[in-house]
């Protein structure tokens, strides 16, 4: 478990134990508080994050819903880059 401003998130896959939670916690801004999942991937060692909801979040549309997370991930991450999802604990 992962606790950032007062929000706890639970490590739910952690593809090529990518997940580092110093670099994590350097990246993450109130922007992704409003999301109910993170997902991050590794490219070039540089760690890029994406919010994504579930459809009882208000603010989930085709982009951010986490239905599509395996689609992101094939088609918007590079190539067998490591990654991790993060998911909000309410």
């Amino acid at each position: 478990m992962i606790e950032i401003n007062n929000i706890k998130y639970k490590l739910i896959e952690n593809y090529k134990d990518s997940f580092d939670e110093e670099t994590f916690k350097k990246l993450y801004t109130d922007y992704f508080e409003e999301y109910d999942y993170i997902i991050g991937d590794i490219s070039y060692n540089k760690m890029r994050l994406k919010g994504f909801c579930n459809k009882l979040n208000k603010i989930c549309n085709k982009i951010n819903d986490i239905k599509f997370k395996d689609d992101y991930i094939k088609n918007l991450c590079n190539y067998e880059c490591g990654y991790f999802i993060l998911e909000k604990l309410k």
